[in-house]
C-alpha cells in the first residue's frame, strides 16, 4: 500500500456516561407486561448497556411520555434523565440538555429521589463542560457531590468530585484541582468495602492520568488493581474490573514511555477479560501500541489474531468504535510498504461494514467516524476522488453533530485529499477550517479528549505545520505571510496548552511596531522539507526566505551544534556548523535587518534548545552585534519598560548540596553581588523553604525574584521544577506560589532569574519547560539558562547583569544581558560559547 503522510487521531472513543447513580427501577409495584412503560424502561437500560444508544433513547422517550400520561412524575423524570444520557453520549448535546432540564423540573415538584437528583446533576455538569462553560459545571457537580454524600452513595460522590477536579484543570486551577484529588484519596482510603475502594481507586487513578500526574496515577491504580484481583480469587465477577484497571494502568505506562511495562499489562488485561469486547479492547492498545513504537511483526501477528472476532461482534457503538480503531491501526502498520491489493480490500470491507453497523444503529456519530476512517482508506491508496467524495460524506454527518473532534479530524483530512491533486486554494479553505476549530473549541478538546493531548505531535500541531507549508509555497505573497505568522504563534500557543493540559493562556494581539521600534522578530519554523524563516520588522513588510533540505538534515545540524558547544569539542567543528545555521537563519535578512538592535526569536521545535547567541558570521557571534531575546509570541507579551528605581530582589538559593543535588559554592558570591546593587532580601540553605519562599513573596512586593538553585525544563509540566531545601517547586505550582504578585498590578512581578537550571537531557523539546516556567509565574521577563554551566562565570554574569542595568537607567534588559554575556566572552577562560551562551532572556526584552 502507498503511504500517506499523516493518520487520524486514534482511540476517539465516545465518551459513556453511565447509569449510576440513577435508579434502575421504579419504586412500588412493577408492571413488566409488554409494552408497558416499566417494560420500555428495561429495554433502553439493555440497549444502552449493548451500545445501541439510539435505539435506547427511542424506547427512554416511549417510556417517558407513557409515565407522563399515567402521572407518574418521579418515574417520567428517571425515563427523561436516561434518555439525556443517550443524546449526551450520541454527541446530540441540546437534545440532552432539553431532557435533563425537563428531569430537573419534574424532580423539584418530589423530594423521593436525591440519588436521581445526584444524576442528573452530575450529567448537567458534564454537558456544561462540554459547552464552554467549566465554571457553571463546577459548581454543579459540588451540588452533586453534596447530594450523593447526603444518600451514602461514595462511587456518586467521588465522581463528581472527579469531574470538578477536571473542570478546574481545563481552567488553569491547578492547585484548586490537586486539592480535591487529594481529598478524594484520603476519602477513598478510608472506604471500608473493597469493592467500591477497587473502583474509587481506578476512577481516581484515571483521574490523575489525564490531568497528566502519571506517577500518582500508577500507584493508584496498581493498588486498584490489586484489590480486584484479591475479590476476582473468590467472585468471579471481578476479573472483568481488574482487566479494565490493566488496561487503565497500561495506558498510564504507555504516557510515562515504559512501552514494555504497558504492554504486558494490555497482553494480561485481555488474557482475564471476561466480556469479548472487554478483550478485543486491550488488544487493540496493544496493537496501537505495537505500531506507534514500530514493532511490525508482532504487530501484524496480532492483526491476524483480532480480525475473526472483531467481525463477530454484535452491533454495538463500541463494536463500530472497534473495528475503526482496528482499521486505524492495519493502515499504519501498512504503510510504507508495497501496495498489497487484498489487505486493502479487506480493510474496506470492515470499514464499509462499520458503516453498515453505525446505519443500522442510527449512530450518526459513529457513521461519520467510520466513514471518515474509510476516506484515509481511500488517500492511503492514493485514490483521491474516492478519498474526498468520502470525506465529505463523514463531514456532512459531523457538521449536525456536536463533534468537534471528528469536525477537525475530516477538514485536516480533506486538505491533504486536496493538496495531493494540487487544488492548492481549496486545500488552504479546508486547513484554515480545522486551524479554526482547534482554536476556536481549544478549552473543549482539552475537556473531551485526554487522547489528544497525549498525541499532540500527530493530531494538532501537524494541522498548523502543513497550513504553513502551503501558505508559503511559490512565492508568498504579503497576505499569505500575515497568515503564516499568525500560524506560527497559534502553534505556540497550542502547544502551551498541550504543556499544561488546560486552555487558560489569553493571547494579546501586538504589533511590533507598538512593542519596540528598534527590534526585529524572527519566526524560523521547521517544515518537512524545509527551514522557512519569516522576519518582521516595525514599519516594513514582512521578510521571507528559506532553506529546502530535508527536515531530517535541519535537525541533524541543529544537534550536531548542541554537542560541539561542550568544550571538549573542537572550535573549529563548532564554528562551522554555528556558521552554516547562522547562513540558514540570518544571513538572507541582514540587509534587511538594517540598524536593527534587538533581535527577538520566537523559535520552533528544537531550534528553542540552542542559544541563539552562539550563531556565528565567519567573524563574529550573533551576540556581538544585537541584544537577543526569545518569546513565545508576541500575543503572550506585556510591553512594558524596566523602572530600574522600583527594582526590589527577593534571592533564594542553594550552596549547598541537597536532594541528591551538587553544591553550587558561587551562589553565595552571587546574591552578595546582586545585594551590593540593589535593595536585596535573602532566603539561602535552610531558610530557602517552599512555605517560607511563599510568604516572604506575600509580604513584600518584589519586582525582581532571583532563584539560584537547581531545576529542570521539560517538554512535560510534571519533570518541570525548581530545588528549594525541602522540596521541589512543580511548573504547575508556580502561580500559586507568585499569585501574590498577581494582585497589584502597579508593582508586577518584572524578573524571574533561573540562575543554575538546565533542560533535561535527551528531551528535545524540553525548552517548552522554559516557556512554560515563564509563563506560569506571571514575570513580564524570565532570565534562565539552557543548561548548567560554571558555578563561578554564572556569578559573574549575573552581578554584571544588575550592575549594568542599575548603571544605564533606561538600558533594556536583553542590552543588560548582552553587556554581561560580553564581559565573560573578553575574559580569556570564559570566551568559549558554553560559558556565556546558554542565557537567555523569555518574554518582555525592554
Amino acid at each position: 500500500m502507498a503511504s500517506t503522510q499523516r493518520s487520524l487521531p486514534v482511540h476517539l472513543n465516545p465518551i459513556r456516561v453511565s447509569l449510576h447513580g440513577a435508579e434502575q427501577g421504579r419504586s412500588g409495584v412493577r408492571d413488566d407486561s409488554p409494552n408497558s412503560p416499566d417494560a420500555f424502561m428495561a429495554e433502553g437500560s439493555a440497549l444502552f448497556a449493548a451500545g445501541r444508544l439510539a435505539a435506547a433513547a427511542d424506547v427512554w422517550q416511549q417510556a417517558a411520555k407513557a409515565y407522563g400520561t399515567h402521572g407518574h412524575s418521579l418515574d417520567q423524570a428517571r425515563a427523561l434523565h436516561y434518555l439525556a444520557l443517550a443524546y449526551f453520549n450520541l454527541g446530540q448535546w441540546e437534545l440532552a440538555q432539553q431532557a435533563n432540564t425537563e428531569s430537573q423540573t419534574l424532580l423539584a415538584m418530589t423530594s423521593q429521589s436525591e440519588s436521581l437528583l445526584g444524576a442528573s446533576l452530575n450529567l448537567q455538569g458534564q454537558l456544561q463542560l462540554v459547552l464552554g462553560q467549566p465554571e457553571q459545571g463546577i459548581e454543579t457537580w459540588k451540588q452533586a457531590a453534596a447530594i450523593y454524600g447526603s444518600v451514602g452513595d461514595a462511587t456518586g460522590q467521588l465522581g463528581a468530585q472527579l469531574n470538578q477536579a477536571r473542570a478546574l484543570q481545563t481552567l488553569g486551577h491547578y492547585q484548586q484541582s490537586q486539592r480535591l484529588l487529594e481529598q478524594s484519596h484520603t476519602a477513598v482510603e478510608a472506604q471500608s468495602d473493597l469493592a467500591v475502594k477497587a473502583t474509587s481507586l481506578k476512577l481516581l487513578g484515571t483521574a490523575l492520568q489525564a490531568v497528566g500526574a502519571l506517577e500518582r496515577s500508577q500507584s493508584l491504580l496498581t493498588e486498584s488493581l490489586t484489590i480486584a484481583q484479591q475479590l476476582a480469587a473468590t467472585t468471579p465477577v471481578f476479573a472483568e474490573q481488574a482487566s479494565a484497571t490493566l488496561l487503565s494502568l497500561g495506558d498510564t505506562l504507555s504516557a510515562q514511555g515504559e512501552t514494555a511495562a504497558a504492554l504486558t499489562h494490555y497482553q494480561r488485561a485481555a488474557e482475564i477479560a471476561v466480556q469479548p469486547l472487554t478483550q478485543i479492547q486491550a488488544q487493540l492498545h496493544q496493537l496501537q501500541l505495537l505500531v506507534k513504537t514500530e514493532q511490525w511483526a508482532p504487530a501484524q501477528s496480532l492483526i491476524s489474531t483480532l480480525l475473526p472476532p472483531l467481525k463477530a461482534l454484535s452491533p454495538s457503538r463500541d463494536s463500530v468504535y472497534a473495528q475503526v480503531n482496528f482499521a486505524d491501526s492495519w493502515i499504519r502498520a501498512t504503510q510504507g510498504l508495497p501496495a498489497q491489493p487484498a489487505q486493502q480490500t479487506q480493510i474496506a470491507r470492515l470499514l464499509a461494514d462499520a458503516v453498515q453497523m453505525a446505519r443500522s444503529l442510527s449512530d450518526t456519530r459513529a457513521e461519520a467516524f467510520a466513514l471518515g476512517q474509510l476516506g484515509h482508506l481511500y488517500e492511503s491508496a492514493q485514490q483521491w476522488q474516492g478519498a474526498q467524495r468520502l470525506t465529505h460524506q463523514a463531514m456532512q454527518l459531523a457538521a449536525g453533530l456536536d463533534a468537534p473532534d471528528l469536525k477537525t479530524a475530516w477538514q485536516w483530512q480533506l486538505g491533504r485529499i486536496l493538496t495531493q491533486q494540487g487544488q492548492t486554494e481549496a486545500a488552504i479553505a479546508a486547513y484554515g477550517h480545522a486551524v479554526n476549530s482547534l482554536q476556536s473549541l481549544r478549552q473543549e478538546l482539552v475537556a473531551l479528549n485526554p487522547d489528544l493531548q497525549f498525541s499532540f505531535l500527530e493530531t494538532v500541531e501537524p494541522v498548523y505545520r502543513e497550513l504553513v507549508s502551503l501558505l508559503l509555497d511559490n512565492r508568498p505573497d504579503q497576505t499569505q505571510l500575515h497568515q503564516a505568522r499568525q500560524l506560527i504563534e497559534s502553534l505556540q500557543l497550542a502547544e502551551l496548552d498541550n504543556f499544561f493540559r488546560h486552555a487558560c493562556l489569553q493571547a494579546r494581539p501586538q504589533l511590533i511596531d507598538t512593542v519596540d521600534a528598534t527590534a526585529a522578530v524572527l519566526y524560523p519554523i521547521i517544515l518537512p522539507d524545509r527551514l522557512a524563516v519569516i522576519v518582521s520588522r516595525p514599519g516594513q513588510p514582512l521578510f521571507h526566505y528559506e532553506t529546502r533540505l530535508p527536515q531530517a538534515d535541519i535537525e541533524a545540524a541543529l544537534a550536531q551544534l548542541q554537542l560541539y558547544l561542550n568544550p571538549h569539542f573542537f572550535e573549529a567543528d563548532r564554528l562551522q556548523v554555528s556558521q552554516q545555521l547562522y547562513d540558514w537563519l540570518i544571513r538572507p535578512a541582514e540587509a534587511f535587518l538594517g540598524d536593527t538592535q534587538t533581535l527577538v526569536f520566537v523559535l520552533d521545535g528544537v531550534l528553542r534548545n540552542l542559544p541563539m547567541a552562539a550563531l556565528y558570521d565567519g567573524q563574529q557571534y550573533l551576540i556581538e552585534r544585537y541584544s537577543i531575546a526569545l518569546s513565545p509570541g508576541l500575543q503572550l507579551l506585556e510591553p512594558q519598560s524596566l523602572n530600574v528605581d522600583r527594582l526590589e530582589v527577593l534571592t533564594g538559593g542553594l550552596s549547598v548540596p541537597q536532594q541528591g543535588f551538587a553544591a553550587l559554592p558561587a551562589v553565595d558570591t552571587e546574591v552578595s553581588q546582586i545585594a551590593a546593587t540593589l535593595p536585596t532580601t535573602q532566603l539561602l540553605n535552610q531558610t530557602f523553604t517552599t512555605e517560607r519562599l511563599k510568604r516572604t513573596l506575600g509580604e513584600t512586593p518584589f519586582t525582581v525574584v532571583h532563584l539560584a538553585t537547581h531545576g529542570q525544563f521539560s517538554s512535560r509540566a510534571e519533570d518541570t521544577f525548581l530545588v528549594t531545601w525541602d522540596g521541589r517547586i512543580n511548573v504547575q505550582d508556580l502561580d500559586a506560589l507568585l499569585q501574590p504578585r498577581r494582585r497589584d498590578p502597579e508593582q508586577p512581578l518584572e524578573l524571574l532569574v533561573l540562575s543554575a537550571c538546565q533542560t533535561a537531557t535527551g528531551d528535545r523539546r524540553a525548552a517548552l519547560g522554559l516557556a512554560g516556567i515563564a509563563l506560569r509565574s506571571g514575570a513580564r521577563s524570565t532570565l534562565a539558562t539552557l543548561w548548567q554551566v560554571n558555578d563561578e562565570s554564572t556569578a559573574t554574569l549575573m552581578g554584571e547583569f544588575y550592575q549594568q542595568l542599575t548603571d544605564h537607567p533606561g538600558m533594556t534588559k536583553a542590552t543588560a544581558l548582552r553587556a554581561a554575556q560580553l564581559s565573560l566572552l573578553k575574559q580569556p577562560q570564559y570566551r568559549q560559547p558554553f560559558y556565556w551562551a546558554p542565557f537567555v532572556l523569555v518574554g518582555n526584552w525592554l
